[in-house]
């Protein structure tokens, strides 16, 4: 009978997830969870080596994709990327929303280590970097997109956060503002860290003093863009520019000021990133960072399956690509 990582958690009565953690020599396992687990391991001769071993031997053709929400426009286009270089190469692709959940997102990637798929790409994951490198440790094949991880085996796909936000800010500081808040995305997210790294940066770079009161957390969606314009507004600080750290949170911004009556960008300029086709209509036209998300899923599928039918890693496993700054209506008219 062939035990699979189910099996073990159904008999140890723990999840899935508990199991991948006892594997990984998670610190967030009590001690007798462990033994627990371990005891069941060794009972029904559950080999997690040996299943990772023989990933290759025993293909399924298909690949995962973890993303946190499908219905981002940064992740859809990354997955098209991914499924039309996937399908070119005769692979199928399973896509696997988290609802931005880490323990969920830690539940499929146990397709990876049931051998249900050869590879999972995880976009922008929420593991850390160690817990994602215990898994290429154990010889399962594993590729990032948004991200960068030291680890010779995983191929990583990103482009430079921290610059194009220093590139952002630099922008609407030569439009004359000095008072620039910050909306950020999802609490654990690292772009979220990039991008503030980058804003505070160009902050420093400018002599502008830091307020605090400057960034609110729309988590990376329209409603939450929504919800800090309005603490924002309600916390009556000075602002003449907002940096969103995704064109999601600038549509939210826009719908607020449109209730607060205030006018883009003759009262306050907006930049976001991600550039979706949004951006293009709305009025006016939104400021925005472009990013090759296609091409970023495209390259990192690519390179999976090059690792995956010749058994050996590429010498160009990081790929940093370029992103631009498109300046648009709602940052590039002199304010009122």
């Amino acid at each position: 009978m062939d035990i699979k990582i189910v099996d073990v958690a159904a008999k140890a009565g723990v999840s899935s997830a508990t199991v991948s953690r006892v594997l990984n020599n998670s610190s967030s396992v009590t001690a007798a969870t462990k033994e627990k687990v371990m005891k069941i391991i060794h009972e029904l001769g559950y080999q997690p080596n040996a299943a990772a071993k023989n990933l290759r031997s025993q293909k399924t053709m298909a690949i995962g994709v973890i993303v946190p929400e499908i219905n981002n426009s940064y992740y859809a286009e990354v997955i098209k990327g991914i499924e039309n270089k996937a399908y070119a190469m005769k692979y199928k692709v399973i896509i696997c929303d988290t609802g931005n959940n880490k323990e969920k997102e830690l539940e499929f990637i146990n397709l990876l280590m049931d051998k249900t798929v050869d590879s999972m790409i995880l976009v922008t994951p929420l593991q850390s970097d160690e817990e994602i490198c215990r898994l290429a440790d154990l010889n399962y094949s594993v590729g990032i997109v948004g991200r960068y991880i030291e680890h010779p085996t995983i191929p990583c796909v990103f482009t430079d956060n921290v610059k194009f936000s220093r590139d952002v800010v630099n922008h609407l500081v030569e439009q004359g503002h000095r008072e620039i808040a910050f909306l950020s995305g999802y609490a654990d997210a690292i772009d979220s860290y990039d991008r503030l790294e980058g804003y505070l940066k160009a902050l420093r770079e400018h002599h502008i003093p830091f307020r605090p009161e400057w960034v609110e957390n729309g988590n990376f969606s329209e409603q939450g863009g929504y919800k800090a314009m309005k603490r924002l507004f309600e916390k009556k600080v000075s602002f003449t520019a907002i940096y969103s750290a995704n064109d999601e949170m600038a549509l939210g911004v826009y719908q607020a000021c449109a209730e607060l009556g205030i006018q883009i960008p003759e009262q306050l300029a907006i930049v976001g990133v991600d550039n979706n086709r949004v951006s293009r209509y709305i009025t006016p036209k939104l400021s925005t960072v472009a990013q090759p998300k296609f091409k970023m899923g495209s390259i990192l599928v690519e390179k999976i399956i090059h690792q995956l039918e010749h058994t050996e890693i590429t010498p160009d496993r990081v790929v940093v690509l370029d992103s631009e700054l498109i300046i648009r209506d709602s940052s590039s008219a002199a304010r009122k």
